[in-house]
């Protein structure tokens, strides 16, 4: 059983403007699905509003980090594509397409430790689904979202929230490879347009 998050009163603050926005959406949409995404820089609290939400608002959280590319997929021309390091294709096949068809969601979340595929989850239908994580506004998933969070920081804060979370060596991984290619996916794709920046 997962346990009770563990929220700071500086993170409710910041993210109390998500949570207005989400009610308000709760209270005036009339469509029997509502999806909310949730993109930002690495380390800047994307998760954590995730998981926020859903405790507030019993609803269901997809993480986008279940669907990292697999070895074989892991191309030189896959990877030089901007927003391509994600394997988009197999989350809308997967996920987005059941969530929008009011259906049950099987899908197999892709493990960073064991750099596997695992075990099949089966989330039950919801009116209200978050996804969160980098890339999860992806231009090849449409306009399918009624709500778009953006988590931003510093540069100065992220790279000091890197280094306690992944250690030293993982820092200058995430400084020469994945923050680049997500300054290029936001800037390409202008993913904090319409987006509530938190």
């Amino acid at each position: 059983m997962q346990e009770k998050l563990k929220i700071n009163i500086k993170c409710r603050e910041r993210f109390e403007p998500a949570v207005q926005a989400v009610e308000e959406l709760k209270q005036q949409s009339e469509k029997e699905i509502i999806l909310i995404a949730i993109d930002g820089k690495c380390a800047s609290g994307k998760t954590t509003l995730g998981y926020y939400l859903q405790e507030i608002f019993d609803c269901n959280l997809f993480h986008m980090d279940d669907f990292f590319l697999q070895k074989e997929q892991r191309t030189k021309e896959r990877l030089a594509e901007v927003g391509g390091n994600v394997d988009y294709e197999r989350f809308k096949n997967e996920v987005l397409d059941f969530i929008l068809q009011g259906k049950t969601v099987e899908y197999r979340p892709f493990s960073c430790h064991t750099m596997h595929i695992g075990n099949s989850l089966r989330i039950n239908h919801r009116k209200l689904n978050i996804i969160e994580g980098s890339y999860s506004m992806h231009p090849y998933f449409g306009q399918s979202y009624a709500l778009k969070l953006f988590t931003d920081i510093s540069d100065d804060i992220q790279i000091e929230r890197i280094r306690m979370r992944n250690g030293e060596e993982n820092l200058e991984r995430f400084q020469k490879e994945w923050i680049p290619k997500e300054k290029a996916y936001f800037e390409k794709f202008d993913i904090r347009r319409g987006c509530l920046i938190l």
